[in-house]
């Protein structure tokens, strides 16, 4: 059974700096897309970050961009995202997800297995 395990969460002031970390079991994901997705309150689930099974292809939305670094460890089946001068508007759950492709998509749809969600809240 495939799990996923999000931890790194928290409170935390505007500029501080948080890093998630998510760890798969129940299969190897080398060879497979990891993703980041948020979701606010009231708003849509939104990609955040990618990274390709190999590592070399990466996706990173803008507003994050500078800011917000996601990497991978295939030997320990895991992702990290790493939230440097965050804001306020960073405030989500944040939901780390495995695709069935290798080149990452940036569409929900394009991911089959999620986390729980860990939140970040983001004081002013």
């Amino acid at each position: 059974q495939v799990q996923l395990v999000e931890s790194g969460g928290g409170l935390v002031q505007a500029g501080g700096s948080l890093r998630l970390s998510c760890a798969a079991s129940g299969r190897t994901f080398s060879s497979y897309a990891m993703a980041w997705f948020r979701q606010a309150p009231g708003k849509e689930r939104e990609f955040v970050a990618a990274k390709s099974g190999s590592g070399g292809t990466t996706y990173i939305l803008d507003s994050v961009k500078g800011r917000f670094t996601i990497s991978r460890d295939n030997a320990k089946n895991s992702v990290y995202l790493q939230m440097n001068s965050l804001k306020p508007e960073d405030t989500a759950v944040y939901y780390c997800a495995v695709s069935r492709y290798p080149v990452p998509p940036t569409r929900y749809a394009g991911y089959d297995y999620w986390g729980q969600g860990t939140q970040v809240t983001v004081s002013s």
